[in-house]
């Protein structure tokens, strides 16, 4: 039987006189996701544009074409339109964006689960925060705030079942960032993909179900819309794409479904350069004007909705479809904070904290 030795950094004892406090070691995770601009009006719109679309990461275009075109054009014209179509999804209640309200709700509801028991064994306290990638709350801020109430390790989890570059890669990009302006870091873990976590597909298939069913007609087909990103990206070995259909194929299975019935596509291009295909948009359109009059759309790569959910597939292809033959048309929500959502990210930061709790 193996005999467990008690871990020597957390012997304790009397400080020696005047020494400072030490607070009691602590545990982090800090859940990331993407971020929202903190108002709907121009000035806030730019302000998360530029920092977004400055990241090397999203758009690897040479700063030389890029610079001109982002500060000249795209960050004149864009920020009113996408401000309205924030403004058509908005958190007036609590005056932000519905993908801050929700990843609140997510690290909540993960931190209900460990004082409930579910985490935390041997003795260790585990703290659940959240921050953004780009906008507000930040992740230096966060990090540094955790480092504040005792966390000397961190899980970091960036949000995105699927692994990108532009997504998980950029968060871990700024999370280095911010460590390295620390004297005294945390020690970091980083929580990997879960594309393939049978707890993610489940909790897929029974929110799918569930939504159909809440449904007064039955759609012809359904399609699984993933955020796009260049097929340059896929060209120089990022594994998003990869991750998307395997995910889209163990949906099918779990579904017992054809690729007929669930058609995998991307969303969100941006430019003229070719995107992963098929586009959502053009199918959208295809389907309706070949006949299909009953249509569902799921987005199995956000983990919470927001204006990339609400707005573009469910207002803007929404019209596509009916403007183009479609009769009925529904969007099935995110996983978001719901009991299933949270399950998933239990099951991911459970496995991921193992050997610190």
């Amino acid at each position: 039987m193996l005999a467990l030795t008690p871990d020597p950094m957390r012997a304790t004892g009397p400080l020696p006189e005047g020494h400072p406090p030490v607070p009691a070691r602590k545990i982090g995770v800090l859940l990331v996701n993407l971020g929202t601009p903190d108002a709907t009006d121009y000035w806030s719109v730019r302000r998360y544009l530029k920092e977004f679309l400055s990241d090397r990461r999203v758009i690897e275009t040479s700063r030389l074409i890029w610079w001109p075109v982002l500060n000249l054009i795209i960050l004149t014209t864009r920020p009113g339109r996408k401000g309205r179509d924030y403004a058509s999804i908005w958190n007036h209640e609590r005056n932000e964006g519905p993908l801050k309200t929700i990843t609140r709700a997510q690290a909540e509801g993960l931190a209900a689960r460990i004082e409930a028991g579910a985490l935390g064994a041997g003795g260790a306290q585990v703290i659940v925060d959240w921050a953004m990638r780009y906008g507000n709350p930040s992740i230096a801020s966060r990090l540094t705030a955790l480092q504040e109430q005792g966390c000397d390790r961190v899980l970091l989890a960036p949000l995105y079942p699927q692994y990108a570059a532009a997504t998980s890669a950029t968060v871990c990009d700024k999370t280095f960032e911010a460590l390295a302006a620390m004297r005294w870091q945390p020690t970091l873990r980083v929580a990997p993909p879960w594309h393939d976590d049978p707890a993610y597909i489940e909790a897929l298939a029974t929110s799918i179900r569930d939504g159909l069913a809440k449904l007064d007609f039955e759609p012809e087909a359904v399609l699984a819309s993933f955020h796009g990103v260049p097929m340059d990206y896929l060209l120089k070995g990022d594994p998003y794409h990869c991750q998307c259909a395997k995910t889209a194929r163990l949906l099918r299975e779990a579904l017992g479904w054809s690729k007929e019935r669930l058609i995998l596509t991307f969303q969100s291009r941006f430019g003229p350069t070719e995107w992963l295909k098929p586009y959502t948009d053009e199918t959208v359109k295809e389907l309706a004007q070949k006949g299909v009059k009953r249509l569902a759309i799921v987005t199995p790569g956000f983990s919470a909705d927001c204006l990339e959910t609400i707005e573009e597939i469910g207002m803007e292809n929404r019209d596509y479809f009916l403007q183009n033959g479609g009769e009925r048309f529904a969007r099935i929500d995110c996983l978001n904070a719901s009991p299933e959502g949270i399950d998933v990210i239990e099951a991911v930061v459970k496995r991921e904290l193992s050997g610190w709790v």
